[in-house]
């Protein structure tokens, strides 16, 4: 063989090993990006029903005293995130930022009652738990009522299950799609390759002995396509932070590193099982049915 055929063939080599990674990589980084937006979806949805603000109006002859002792029993309550305290003042001060002018003036008193805010952990701001909650707050002898929209937290919590079976309904439709075609593109490189391994068959190779090259070499292409989809997931949330900060109130440093080493493992396990049955394939095939 001639040196400038033998440069061909290694440039043409290196050629199919790039357009393998490349399409490898692509495919594993919209993979990654639903992955993203799951785990985004649900550190959204936390966010949001952990924003949804509760307020216990406490009775008018109650003391200091007593509603800093509830705030205590609720701040060690396991359904709550955080709690509150707002005066009579407070919420007169609040009242009249908001008219733009002062209605004690007007009235002459102030008929405000004291209350304490309240956000519940996420798990807990759903319908069912919060009937518990609220009959077990209103059984207080201190609290008068206490007041949420309903309709809001009916709302949220339907909208976002529908969120949900819509994004997972289109997670395994991906999921199919990009098994799919990670599996053609590995089986059109073994493809080219096809007369090597049946030559090796036919000097007396065993099928472990042929297949374990193939083998090592799809799983290299695989991690080199995981490290690849990962640096352009990484770009991507850089420059999504950059643009909407608000963002990074949402991120999870663990759940993204979970999210990394699962496209790892992806990449790795797709191009492993992929090369196997793709060898396996040319290796029991007939020689007559090479040229097709």
């Amino acid at each position: 063989m001639s040196y400038k055929e033998e440069k061909y063939n290694k440039r043409r080599l290196a050629s199919s090993y790039l357009t393998t990674i490349v399409s490898i990589s692509l495919v594993l980084f919209m993979l990654g990006l639903l992955g993203l937006v799951i785990l985004h979806a649900k550190k959204l949805s936390e966010h949001i029903k952990e924003n949804i603000s509760f307020s216990i109006i406490i009775n008018e002859d109650v003391k200091e005293a007593g509603i800093k002792q509830l705030q205590k029993l609720l701040d060690a309550s396991v359904f709550v995130k955080s709690t509150e305290y707002i005066t009579k003042e407070e919420a007169a001060k609040d009242i009249s930022e908001q008219l733009g002018e002062d209605f004690i003036d007007f009235l002459g008193y102030n008929p405000l009652l004291p209350s304490i805010d309240l956000r519940l952990k996420a798990e807990y701001a759903n319908p069912d738990s919060l009937v518990k909650i609220e009959n077990q707050l209103v059984s207080n002898k201190i609290v008068k009522e206490i007041f949420y929209q309903k309709s809001l937290v009916y709302l949220i919590n339907d909208n976002l299950k529908k969120i949900s079976f819509i994004i997972l309904g289109f997670a395994i439709l991906l999921m199919i799609i990009s098994i799919a075609l990670i599996n053609n593109t590995i089986r059109l490189s073994v493809y080219s390759k096809r007369f090597i391994i049946k030559s090796m068959q036919l000097v007396g190779a065993t099928q472990g002995f042929i297949r374990r090259p193939f083998v090592f070499r799809g799983i290299i292409n695989g991690v080199y396509g995981a490290f690849t989809a990962i640096v352009l997931l990484t770009g991507l949330l850089y420059f999504s932070q950059k643009e909407v900060p608000e963002l990074m109130e949402i991120q999870d440093i663990s759940l993204l590193i979970s999210l990394f080493v699962i496209v790892i493992i992806l990449g790795i396990l797709i191009t492993w099982l992929s090369t196997f049955f793709a060898v396996r394939k040319y290796l029991r095939i007939k020689n007559d049915n090479l040229y097709y």
